[in-house]
């Protein structure tokens, strides 16, 4: 008995039309995808309504546009914890509860102002305010 072994046929799978179809797929998706930034949140500070409150012994820290801290409109030194709580310390002098508002610009960074309510939490002020906008009268 002469058994032969049938000859194997080689299977040749071409790839190169499958490879053209998902580079024209990922192609088509890039083109159409749309890209949104959201990068950058768009808030809308509140306007201040009613009449101002006046309190006699109050502590106002600014914070402006290029993080630069005042306290009662005298500038800090730096912008540090311990800077800034040092500032907040000599200025309430004898004072143990002054209230304290806290006046960020528009543009000043979040960290800023949470920062100074560190700093605030850290002496153990409990009156603590934020300063609204005043809105622009319509003319």
């Amino acid at each position: 008995m002469n058994f032969q072994r049938k000859p194997k046929e080689e299977f040749d799978l071409n790839l190169t039309p499958l490879i053209d179809v998902v580079f024209l797929l990922l192609i088509f998706f890039m083109v159409t995808t749309t890209f949104d930034k959201e990068t950058q949140l768009k808030i809308e500070l509140p306007q201040a309504a009613g009449e101002r409150m006046q309190v006699k012994e109050m502590l106002e820290i600014s914070i402006d546009s290029k993080g630069r801290f005042f306290v009662n409109q005298h500038e800090v030194v730096n912008s540090g914890l311990e800077t800034i709580k040092k500032a907040i310390k000599q200025a309430a002098g004898d004072n143990k509860k002054p209230s304290l508002l806290i006046s960020a610009d528009g543009q000043a960074t979040h960290q800023a102002v949470v920062t100074v309510l560190d700093a605030a939490s850290q002496l153990g002020f409990v009156n603590i305010t934020f300063a609204a906008n005043e809105p622009q009268p319509k003319k």
